[in-house]
């Protein structure tokens, strides 16, 4: 099934190449969690901070149990920290 993932500041190191800075087209096999994707991509769960769902927040402890969709866009930020 093909998704869009969009990963953000220090996350986009683990970006696979492309031409877009910061979002790629992947193929991912049917009935994988959002949990999985994140591990794929060898990103922690202290990394994956916020990760949105197109555009729906999924907290930490509901990501292993959400599956996803054909066409989905996948967004995750790093924690931020400035003042």
């Amino acid at each position: 099934m093909k998704l869009s993932i969009e990963f953000y500041a220090s996350l986009m190191k683990y970006l696979p190449p492309g031409k877009s800075r910061f979002r790629r087209g992947i193929t991912v096999d049917q009935n994988l969690s959002l949990k999985k994707l994140i591990e794929q991509f060898q990103i922690s769960e202290v990394e994956a901070h916020i990760v949105l769902v197109n555009g729906l927040f999924v907290n930490a402890e509901d990501r292993g149990d959400f599956k996803l969709n054909e066409a989905d866009v996948i967004s995750i930020w790093p924690p931020v920290a400035g003042g």
